[in-house]
């Protein structure tokens, strides 16, 4: 399925243009929107994302169209391609279903990974100045009463209350309260082993 997206930044702008150009393409969706392209925080955007499907294919008039930012695009190009979504972009002549726009597609997924990497070594770099500095105090742990954490554990396991509650009730993010489970039952394993 052919999905297009259309963005103008006012209310006083036309999107006339961008909408032949959907028609060039016969496009069979369109998500059109007025607002700025400052952020990925667009309701017509984020429907999109979650309506577009592998193997389907987002036509856009240009890239400014999808993302204002270099960041913002590679973002959105790396989301549309682990989806398996083809891309076309009409302004910089770029279709995702040729060799040439695969190329570009590695291209923009290379830079994401570059990104990444040097965000993990700049942080690594300050968690060591940091360390060096005497300032480093590491992830804080969450404290959570052992009373309390064994009355929402012993409600949860006789099925009082669910999973979710349980977390809420103890404001445990799902891993931590898993790992606190885990932790407690291997303790308590053990001293009925004893």
């Amino acid at each position: 399925m052919r999905i297009g997206y259309i963005r103008v930044s006012t209310e006083e702008q036309h999107t006339d243009r961008q909408e032949t150009i959907m028609q060039k393409y016969e496009v069979e969706k369109v998500f059109s929107e007025k607002i700025s392209g400052k952020n990925t925080d667009r309701p017509q955007l984020k429907e999109m994302l979650s309506f577009i499907r592998t193997g389907d294919t987002l036509v856009i008039e240009s890239y400014s169209r999808l993302a204002r930012s270099t960041a913002d695009l590679i973002k959105l190009v790396e989301q549309l391609n682990s989806k398996g979504v083809n891309l076309i972009s009409d302004k910089e002549h770029i279709d995702t279903t040729t060799p040439q726009g695969k190329l570009m597609f590695t291209i923009f997924a290379g830079l994401a990974e570059f990104e990444r990497t040097c965000l993990l070594e700049r942080q690594r770099e300050g968690i060591a100045e940091a360390k060096k500095q005497g300032k480093y105090k590491g992830r804080q742990s969450i404290k959570v009463d052992n009373e309390q954490f064994q009355e929402v554990y012993n409600r949860w396991k006789n099925n009082e209350i669910t999973a979710r509650k349980a977390m809420a009730d103890l404001n445990l993010k799902p891993d931590t309260f898993y790992r606190r489970v885990k932790a407690y039952e291997q303790a308590n394993t053990k001293t009925k082993t004893e």
